[in-house]
């Protein structure tokens, strides 16, 4: 099954509302001829204005969290309600952000990604091993239990709604990045494991992102692995010109 690519910006803590209408404005007529799919996760104040900037262009808007409620005393989080009313079609669970900063368990990311598909919110499903991890010999171990709690009680059909991205978290902001073997590696096994639980049909139809330091330099070679069908792109995502040489790799 030919899978479209699917690039990812994840703007972090970075631009305001005034600078996202301006890097989409800019973005728009370098990727106008573009075949892949491209998705930008501002911050949660710049999502109106980036969907008005991106208009009926390619661009898909999303959100970088959610909460796990609908509603409730949650007093500063926001709900996959609120960002689907705003118009956000997809959003980012699990990074190793919030799992680093925010100590988000696998449980709690099984609670989002079910908030996200009730909303029918395209949900982008991160997960990844350390450096201390990989040292180990554990990432088979890793990636599987946290596909496993992170995916718990979730059927086939939801599971094919879901995108998942490979961060390995020792090469996130640290400029080093998986060689295109040792990510393939991981994202075969990702592959299979969705193949043994869920079904051929929905492990070859399953997206499945790099998300460690990407770079113009190095998109191409990733995208050229069988398994490789995107990627989840942090600070190179900043720069208008780098983001969209990444998308017209």
């Amino acid at each position: 099954m030919s899978r479209v690519p699917l690039i990812v910006a994840n703007w972090k803590m970075y631009k305001s509302v005034k600078e996202a209408k301006s890097f989409i404005n800019s973005l728009i007529p370098l990727i106008v001829s573009s075949k892949r799919r491209i998705f930008i996760a501002p911050s949660y104040p710049a999502i109106p204005a980036s969907i008005e900037a991106a208009g009926n262009s390619s661009i898909v808007i999303g959100s970088q969290n959610i909460h796990d409620q609908i509603e409730g005393a949650f007093t500063g989080e926001v709900s996959s309600k609120m960002i689907k009313e705003c118009g956000a079609r997809f959003c980012i669970i699990g990074h190793s952000e919030r799992r680093e900063y925010f100590q988000e368990s696998n449980l709690l990311i099984n609670r989002k990604l079910k908030a996200a598909l009730k909303e029918k919110l395209t949900p982008i499903l991160c997960v990844g091993e350390t450096l201390h991890e990989r040292e180990g010999g554990l990432v088979e171990v890793t990636l599987g239990t946290q596909l496993e709690e992170c995916l718990m009680t979730l059927n086939e059909e939801e599971v094919k709604q879901i995108v998942i991205a490979y961060e390995p978290v020792w090469a996130i902001g640290s400029g080093k990045t998986a060689t295109k073997d040792e990510a393939q590696d991981v994202h075969g096994f990702i592959r299979n494991y969705i193949k043994d639980s869920m079904g051929r049909g929905v492990a070859d139809d399953l997206a499945i992102l790099y998300g460690g330091s990407v770079k113009p330099e190095n998109i191409s070679s990733l995208m050229a692995e069988p398994d490789i069908d995107g990627a989840l792109v942090g600070g190179a995502s900043l720069d208008v010109i780098s983001f969209a040489q990444i998308v017209n790799f």
